[in-house]
């Protein structure tokens, strides 16, 4: 959980002898979206469940786990919405993240379908400052499947996973990643990864160009302070090149981004924002794939989301522009990819009990 919304602090729990307390929790959200610029298969104005889940966990001991079941929608800047029933049968299915994990000391093991390490921005609606993930995360992956090792000395964690990369089911991508606590409101970290193969095919939640990116890096800074989160970061990302994937020319975006949180004193209520600039190398001409929105092509957001949370309700609305630029037509913005710029005006609101 990014904030500002915050999960139930007394879920329902039950002991099972010899073995420990399970905690049982979830979300029930409903999402209603309004954008100008329509992409094929979208609604002017449409509503839809943005997550129908329950968790259950174990947090303590040697052996863990965490299960995740449900539907959900993941709606993202700049590219079509899907809805929660089509999103879940092709993404990652009803059982979206489950892993077990193996603690001991300073050292934890986990294995199974895996949150990713990767970006600054979470899988679900509910864990993120804004409704709708930015356009940095629509380069990154989200579940992976795979084993990841944690190690913890003093100020310092250390994760390192082998897995599927972008959900491909080929175990060929290798993650890292450094956090530094600088002091109790102080983070730095430094996260890459990279296909150390080659993956032939893609799907949703597979894109094959992706997937085949050599390396991807973050650079990610966070503060958090009375009332204040900010938190900038970095990104860039380069594909592999290769005949049987259909990249002539390795290809790259460079992105930055700065998230901002203000929880309003004595109230209920936050205001998060986002802006981020992303840019594409390449030409339509020079055997580049296309990462954006064409070869070469950039484009910036800007997202505005102000929150109400009440106990285990909360209702939030979010305004959002993208702006594109050096599009190739064909694969902008719109139904016929000649669109340059979108406006969306959303709000969610339901339980995390």
């Amino acid at each position: 959980m990014e904030g500002p919304l915050a999960v139930n602090v007394k879920p329902e729990s039950f002991d099972i002898p010899d073995f420990g307390k399970i905690y049982v929790s979830g979300a029930v959200t409903g999402i209603g979206l309004y954008e100008d610029t329509l992409f094929s298969g979208d609604r002017r104005d449409l509503a839809d469940v943005s997550n129908a889940q329950v968790f259950v966990q174990k947090v303590d001991g040697a052996f863990q786990f965490f299960i995740q079941a449900g539907v959900y929608s993941l709606p993202s800047l700049g590219a079509g919405y899907v809805t929660s029933g089509t999103e879940t049968t092709n993404t990652y299915g009803p059982l979206p993240q489950a892993f077990v994990k193996f603690v001991s000391g300073n050292f934890s093991l986990e294995a199974g379908k895996l949150p990713t390490i990767c970006g600054a921005e979470y899988t679900f609606t509910y864990e993120n400052m804004n409704i709708e993930r930015g356009l940095l995360w629509n380069q990154e992956n989200a579940v992976n499947r795979g084993v990841q090792a944690n190690y913890t000395a003093g100020p310092v964690l250390v994760q390192v996973s082998w897995n599927d990369g972008y959900y491909s089911d080929r175990f060929n991508w290798l993650s890292g990643a450094v956090t530094w606590t600088i002091n109790s409101s102080n983070t730095l970290e430094f996260m890459s990864m990279g296909n150390i193969g080659t993956t032939d095919y893609g799907t949703l939640a597979t894109p094959l160009y992706l997937n085949n990116q050599s390396n991807m890096e973050n650079l990610i800074y966070s503060y958090a302070s009375g009332a204040w989160t900010v938190q900038p970061y970095l990104q860039y990302g380069e594909t592999k090149t290769g005949a049987n994937i259909g990249i002539a020319k390795a290809s790259s975006t460079t992105g930055a981004a700065l998230l901002v949180n203000y929880a309003v004193p004595n109230t209920s209520f936050n205001l998060s924002g986002r802006v981020e600039y992303i840019s594409s190398s390449g030409s339509a001409t020079d055997g580049s794939v296309n990462l954006l929105y064409g070869p070469g092509s950039k484009a910036w957001s800007f997202t505005f989301t102000p929150s109400y949370q009440a106990g285990v309700l909360f209702t939030r609305v979010e305004v959002s522009v993208v702006q594109a630029s050096s599009v190739v037509s064909g694969m902008g913005l719109g139904p016929n990819g000649r669109n340059t710029e979108q406006f969306r005006l959303a709000i969610e609101t339901g339980i995390l009990f």
